[in-house]
């Protein structure tokens, strides 16, 4: 089994032309942040400049669940961050019952990976994030919180659902729908190459969302429910792909649901992300786990 959801060719996905604005509450009317401020989140991330991470994916597919969980920091103005990723058990090569730890990096431009099965432990493995047919959204088992939030830019039917507490703070609930398309056409030249090479791939017109913002509009926790099926290609988005190992564990043309949600705090935290030397990458092939 791969590190994470391997990269799949998914069914297209198209805007319908609709723009975003807040629809009606299913609650009273905030006196926080208002519906704009989802589509703004990814500008307020930032200008808060760094924050810790958590992370959370899971995919379902008849009876199987699959969790993958990460924590990190992020440096939210560059776009980077680091992750300690906790695969399922068993899975990439650990024995039954155990849970492989990988550290991730990412950047706009690139997903490296490291304690991989079939990789010596001291290299990384680098995949271009603009070649995955999702753009990285789950295929490295989180969604970053910077492309997590330019999904926003593409918000639609946006609706308030209340204000509650999360981790001690004052939040805003949002719901809606993203529109891959408009996100992508919409968010600054660095980002879009992600957005692009997913809005082909994901099935049904849009991705369902839930958004909470605090009192200054940064995003404290985005939930994002993808669908897709491995009817284009017959591979596994749990095995098999450009960054794992030949092991099929979800049949071809089986319909999978992929629950991705990011959470944000301690933002300002200091976060230098060192990125890996050239001869710190592997560049061999990746024995089979």
């Amino acid at each position: 089994m791969s590190t994470a959801f391997a990269a799949v060719a998914l069914t297209g996905c198209s805007g319908d032309g609709a723009v975003a604005t807040d629809g009606p509450p299913t609650a009273a009317r905030p006196s926080g942040p208002g519906g704009a401020a989802v589509v703004r989140a990814a500008e307020a991330l930032t200008r808060a400049g760094s924050a810790r991470v958590w992370t959370a994916m899971e995919m379902a597919s008849g009876g199987t669940r699959v969790t993958i969980e990460g924590s990190g920091l992020f440096d939210l103005s560059r776009a980077t961050g680091r992750l300690r990723v906790t695969l399922p058990p068993g899975a990439d090569g650990a024995r039954p019952g155990e849970r492989r730890p990988v550290t991730e990096l990412i950047t706009p431009d690139a997903l490296y990976m490291k304690n991989r099965a079939g990789v010596p432990a001291d290299k990384w493995v680098r995949v271009a994030t603009a070649g995955l047919p999702d753009g990285n959204l789950v295929t490295g088992g989180a969604t970053d919180p910077i492309t997590a939030a330019q999904l926003l830019r593409g918000a639609r039917r946006i609706a308030f659902e209340g204000a509650t507490a999360l981790d001690g703070e004052r939040v805003w609930h949002y719901s809606g729908v993203v529109d891959i398309e408009r996100a992508a056409d919409a968010a600054p030249p660095r980002a879009r190459h992600r957005l692009r090479a997913a809005e082909k791939g994901f099935a049904g017109r849009t991705v369902p969302f839930d958004a909470y913002l605090d009192a200054q509009g940064r995003l404290r926790k985005v939930q994002h429910r993808f669908s897709f099926t491995t009817e284009a290609t017959g591979r596994d988005p749990v095995g098999a792909g450009p960054t794992g190992s030949a092991e099929p564990s979800v049949p071809p043309d089986m319909d999978l649901t992929v629950s991705s949600t990011t959470r944000l705090g301690d933002f300002g935290v200091e976060a230098r992300i060192a990125m890996p030397e050239a001869g710190d990458i592997w560049a061999g092939k990746i024995a089979a786990g």
